[in-house]
């Protein structure tokens, strides 16, 4: 990836982690999703009123025209919004990734239903806003406000359609052109799968830059370049070079920068580099102990408690299922960094989940919900009592599998023994694997968390310096 992408995605990221991110979904978002474009939508249309879509580049005339040639009657336009936005389709790795992450404002001006069904994917509740009404009630314990402002597939004769949709905009949905200047002047927004051909959005934009001139907030959106296989000639290709050219530099004018990429792919991977450098700041702590080894309970429990206390002084925020011999140690670590700078416990420094008691029905889903919200995995200890034995835990193991599955980093701290020391050796022998482009001076450091003989203060240590090399990497 490029310099500038490479600086949009530590910018973005660093506005997600600060709840100052919004996204704005065009209709590519739905299109790789296995929807229709607009073309696609009015082609029918095109064809009844002779015309060729193809030609066609004002699509919003195109349907007014349809409107008037029926005598002002939109049912058949209505119809094929219904037929085409209410078939399966399958939610993208774009539409997961932008659910998992803790943005609470969507924009869009797709009818169809893929972000708030995303996000309650991922266990959020969205609030829908699709009519003036609905922006002065509120969706109890809401995650996220998802503004559909052209409407949604369900009740087509009130989607902004045609021309004179568009033209009375204005008037019947005034409030949203205020809730959308207010976000667009106090957010950082990312456009995806827009074209910014919309009159509304350009009479927005406009409207900010008038009235903040060179003091408007950065926006990004993500485009792809120009293909030559998408051009009749080479004539061809180079005047659209040009005219996207100047479109991205005219973009400018409302502080969006347009990023290019070659493939529609390389979206998603920017995505998941967002998402991972936003997790990265989040670590699961793993582990249980119903004996400590040669180590000792008070040597464990300072191990757990100085590692806890470290994490939150290096701005680091701990999800943790309060393992058996570990819970107490992770929380009284946390609690007590916290509230020595008379600060007070939030989620945004420490979430635990305690495991449900009776059964092991919902045990996998507590895991993944836990490792859902981080980026790096530390494992220590890892044993559990089996009748009259104590084993290896095997919830250590599985919540080390799901860390690897979910793209996680993996940290077992040999050096408590028991699970992690095995997963330890696992990682050692397999470092290519966990750890792609891994440095000489980056073994030598993993190698220190196996080493029995350092002392508590020099395992957190080393655990530290590690985690320092992973968000460097």
């Amino acid at each position: 990836m490029d310099r500038q992408i490479n600086s949009f995605i530590k910018h973005f990221a660093k506005e997600v982690k600060e709840n100052n991110a919004a996204i704005f979904a065009g209709a590519g978002l739905s299109v790789a999703a296995g929807f229709v474009d607009w073309k696609s939508l009015l082609k029918p249309i095109a064809d009844e009123l002779g015309l060729d879509i193809l030609k066609e580049e004002n699509l919003v005339s195109l349907a007014q025209y349809h409107c008037n040639e029926q005598g002002r009657n939109r049912h058949r336009i209505n119809q094929l919004l219904i037929d085409e936005f209410s078939k399966a389709a399958k939610l993208t790795e774009n539409h997961h990734i932008l659910a998992r992450l803790p943005i609470t404002t969507y924009w869009t001006t797709n009818y169809d239903k893929l972000i708030e069904k995303a996000l309650e994917a991922a266990y959020k509740v969205p609030d829908v806003k699709y009519t003036v009404e609905q922006l002065a009630t509120t969706r109890p314990k809401r995650d996220a406000v998802v503004y559909k402002m052209h409407g949604d597939v369900e009740h087509p004769a009130k989607a902004v359609l045609i021309k004179e949709d568009y033209e009375k905009y204005h008037i019947d949905f005034a409030p949203y052109i205020a809730a959308l200047t207010g976000d667009l002047v106090s957010k950082t927004f990312l456009f995806l799968g827009f074209s910014f051909t919309d009159p509304n959005i350009d009479y927005i934009l406009s409207r900010i830059r008038a009235t903040y001139t060179e003091h408007q907030r950065q926006h990004y959106c993500i485009m792809r370049r120009i293909s030559r296989t998408d051009c009749l000639d080479d004539d061809d290709f180079t005047y659209k070079v040009r005219k996207h050219e100047l479109f991205v530099n005219d973009l400018k004018r409302y502080n969006v920068t347009t990023l290019l990429v070659d493939e529609y792919s390389q979206i998603t991977d920017i995505l998941r580099k967002i998402e991972q450098l936003y997790k990265v700041k989040t670590v699961f702590l793993s582990g249980s102990a119903h004996e400590y080894g040669t180590i000792g309970q008070d040597t464990a429990d300072k191990i757990v408690n100085d590692l806890s206390r470290t994490l939150i002084r290096k701005d680091f925020k701990i999800v943790s299922g309060y393992g058996l011999g570990m819970g107490i140690a992770v929380i009284n670590g946390a609690m007590d960094e916290i509230y020595s700078h008379g600060a007070r416990a939030t989620d945004e420094q420490i979430m635990v989940r305690p495991f449900p008691q009776s059964g092991t029905v919902l045990w996998d889903d507590y895991r993944k919900d836990m490792i859902s919200h981080a980026g790096i995995a530390i494992f220590m200890f890892g044993n559990k009592l089996d009748g009259l034995n104590v084993v290896l835990a095997n919830g250590v193991r599985r919540e080390f599998e799901m860390a690897v599955e979910n793209g996680l980093y993996v940290v077992p701290v040999g050096a408590t023994g028991y699970m992690a020391e095995a997963l330890w050796q696992e990682v050692s022998a397999n470092m290519d694997k966990f750890f792609p482009n891994h440095s000489a001076e980056f073994d030598a450091n993993f190698a220190e968390l196996g080493n029995t003989a350092l002392g508590p203060d020099e395992l957190v240590d080393a655990v530290m310096r590690l985690l320092d090399k992973i968000i460097r990497r």
